[in-house]
C-alpha cells in the first residue's frame, strides 16, 4: 500500500490569480494541513504546465504532501511528481500503470460503481467521486448523489473522495458515508485566509471520516 492520506484533498485553480499570488495560496493551504494537493491547469501549454509543476512540488515537498498532476503523464513525471489522476476521457489506468509503474500514485474520476471498479481492477489507488455539488470552477461536472458516492465507497477496497462544490457549510449530507477524504478547489483557492479556511476542512474532514 502506498503511503499517502486523502483526508484534505487540495486541488488548484490558477485562474484569476498571477503566479505569486497563486503560490502564495497554494502555500497557504499546505499551512492549513492539506495532505494531498493536485495540480489541475486545463489551458496552459506542456511547458508552462511543467514550469509551474517544478514550483508547486518544490512547495509539496516543503510539507511532506504528495503532488498530483491531472491528466498528464507527461507533465507528471517531467516534474517528479508522485502522482497523476486520470478522468474518464484521458489515458486508460492501465496503460497508465505500465508506463509509471507501481509506485507512482494514478488516481481516477468515477461517477458510477461500474466506473470504480474497473478504475480498482485497472490499477487506480484511489476514486474522486462526484460532483456531489454544482461547481464554480471550468471543469465540466455531472453531479453525482450521495446514494451513489455510498455504494462506491462499498464497492471498492481503495480510498474514495468526494468532490465537487464541497464547502465549509455543506458537507453534512456526507456524514455516515465511509469516504477517505474531501477533495476541495474553491474553497481554499478563493478563502480569505487559505490556512484558515484549510484548517476547517480538515478538521470537518476528519469528522465525516470518525462518523462512520
Amino acid at each position: 500500500m502506498k503511503n499517502f492520506d486523502t483526508t484534505l484533498y487540495f486541488i488548484t485553480d490558477s485562474t484569476k490569480y498571477d503566479e505569486a499570488e497563486f503560490l502564495r495560496r497554494v502555500e497557504e493551504g499546505l499551512k492549513g494541513g492539506t495532505t494531498m494537493l493536485q495540480l489541475r491547469e486545463k489551458d496552459k501549454s506542456t511547458r508552462e504546465y511543467i514550469e509551474l509543476g517544478n514550483k508547486v512540488h518544490k512547495l509539496a515537498q516543503k510539507y511532506n504532501v504528495p503532488l498530483i498532476i491531472d491528466d498528464r503523464l507527461d507533465v507528471a513525471l517531467a516534474c517528479n511528481a508522485e502522482g497523476v489522476h486520470l478522468g474518464q476521457s484521458d489515458m486508460p489506468i492501465s496503460t497508465a500503470r505500465k508506463i509509471l509503474g507501481e509506485s507512482f500514485i494514478i488516481g481516477a474520476t468515477t461517477k458510477t460503481v461500474e466506473q470504480a471498479l474497473e478504475a480498482y481492477h485497472q490499477g487506480a489507488d484511489y476514486c474522486g467521486v462526484g460532483a456531489i455539488y454544482p461547481t464554480t470552477t471550468k471543469v465540466k461536472t455531472v453531479l453525482t448523489s450521495t446514494e451513489t458516492l455510498s455504494q462506491i465507497c462499498q464497492s471498492v477496497p481503495i480510498p474514495v473522495n468526494a468532490i465537487g462544490g464541497l464547502n465549509k457549510t455543506n458537507t453534512d449530507v456526507l456524514m455516515g458515508i465511509k469516504i477517505a477524504g474531501i477533495c476541495v478547489v474553491s474553497a481554499i483557492m478563493k478563502a480569505d485566509d487559505p490556512k484558515k479556511e484549510a484548517e476547517t476542512l480538515l478538521e470537518i474532514s476528519r469528522k465525516i471520516k470518525a462518523s462512520c
